[in-house]
């Protein structure tokens, strides 16, 4: 990609020269006036269905013929006046076609860029770039850009924001990604055909549609409580499956490479030293295999899965390359509640445990589907002790750890004194781990 040009402004500063998006975008934008139609058609069915009747041939046809070509005015006008361009210091979006916006994205806050491909934009040879930004609460995005463009915009944000000068930075191109792991996609079929929550709404149903038959003798009834159900059950299954499909994990010096997707292709990155908390979860049905499921909660970012499934070693091994001097501790290293905590959570108390080590705060939960959550000391931002009337009375208190990401980490039904022990204790630990933290910096 070669530098973009630039000229001066009024005051002798350089500016870069604004960039329009792919020409093939206001095809999609101009579906937007059609999608206000069908989304009130769905809203009242049964007054889109009376207007619709009252129509005649003669009046639909002259709908048409407007409502295509303003479709298509109201696309090709806010594709044309969408621009970006990078400055020195930011990215800059300028958005809106009756009401202007500027997004400006200073280039050090940026996190991560995730270049994604819808299925028919993988057909157009066009990307999309989606931005994790430090506090902004959603991801700014780029669409459309040509694939080998958005590519090339991304290693040279990515430069820029780890310190590389403008005038070489689009010179670094993208950096180069060892793979590490990739997840077959036999395995990840067998992993979703032992997940409980498809086999848990496919149980659900077979049981609530007779009666809810046998109740009404409504064909329509039992169809409106069908569809939901089976649709959840599609998407923990079906659904995981299409998206999770061909998953494949990189290293690389930028950060972690997530490539996955039957359909839509996503290309993900993982930054460096935003991890916050990792999970390893362990469906029931998985165990005999030795199979886990990798979650992360990361400052600034909505990445939350780096394995949907892998042989617990390979992904104790990933969860160190994350996590630098972390490795996970044995289910024998843990700390169970005192037995007077099962009066408070009966049977379910059994799930819970506790380990700290030199390097982080590690909390087990669930019987069924076990969970173990590490977090570093130096990523936990504050630690609160919470205890109810009835854990007062039997001399129990949870320990939550808050994080960074803005999720909370819990240490149930300690025992208090241990617990009160536990908050000062951690409350140091975070405070020395922050302190000899290394900086988090992309391509360190």
């Amino acid at each position: 990609m070669t530098a973009p040009d630039v000229h001066e402004d009024v005051r002798g500063r350089p500016q870069a020269t604004e960039r329009r998006l792919h020409p093939v975008t206001p095809f999609r934008r101009a579906w937007a006036p059609v999608a206000v139609l069908f989304g009130w058609a769905l809203h009242d069915p049964d007054q889109a269905q009376r207007q619709l009747t009252r129509l005649t041939t003669t009046t639909l046809l002259l709908g048409l013929a407007v409502l295509v070509p303003a479709a298509a005015l109201y696309g090709f006008l806010s594709w044309w006046f969408t621009r970006f361009a990078v400055t020195d210091s930011e990215l800059r979006i300028r958005t809106g076609l009756l009401f202007r916006r500027t997004a400006h994205i200073r280039l050090e806050r940026i996190q991560a860029i995730d270049v994604t491909q819808p299925l028919l934009a993988r057909v157009a040879g066009v990307a999309k770039l989606k931005l994790d930004v430090i506090g902004a609460d959603k991801k700014d995005e780029l669409a459309f850009l040509g694939a080998g463009e958005a590519r090339a915009l991304r290693a040279e944000l990515l430069a820029r924001a780890a310190g590389f000068a403008p005038e070489t930075a689009h010179e670094v191109g993208e950096a180069p990604s060892r793979e590490m792991l990739r997840v077959p996609p036999g395995v990840l079929a067998v992993s979703l055909l032992l997940t409980g929550a498809t086999w848990g709404w496919l149980v659900v149903a077979a049981v609530a549609l007779p009666l809810l038959w046998t109740a009404t003798h409504s064909l329509w009834t039992v169809l409106a409580a069908a569809v939901p159900m089976l649709g959840a059950a599609g998407a923990s299954s079906v659904g995981r499956f299409v998206t999770e499909y061909d998953w494949t994990l990189g290293e690389s010096p930028d950060g972690l490479r997530i490539d996955h997707g039957l359909l839509d292709r996503a290309h993900e990155t993982v930054p460096p030293g935003r991890v916050q908390t990792v999970r390893l979860v362990e469906p029931l049905l998985w165990r005999r295999r030795g199979w886990v499921r990798v979650e992360l909660d990361v400052a600034g970012s909505s990445n939350s899965l780096l394995l949907p499934v892998a042989p617990r070693e390979l992904a104790e091994s990933v969860v160190a390359r994350v996590l630098p001097g972390v490795s996970v501790p044995p289910r024998e290293a843990l700390l169970r509640p005192p037995r007077r905590a099962r009066w408070c959570v009966p049977v379910w108390w059994r799930g819970y445990g506790l380990t700290v080590t030199d390097a982080v705060f590690a909390a087990h939960r669930g019987l069924l589907r076990r969970s173990l959550s590490l977090v570093p000391h130096a990523k936990v931002q504050s630690v609160r002790l919470v205890q109810g009337p009835w854990q007062r009375a039997r001399g129990v208190a949870d320990v939550v750890v808050d994080t960074g990401a803005n999720k909370s980490v819990e240490a149930s039904l300690r025992d208090a004194a241990e617990a009160a022990a536990l908050l000062r204790s951690q409350a140091e630990r975070s405070r020395t781990g922050r302190r000899d933290a290394r900086p988090d910096r992309w391509m360190s």
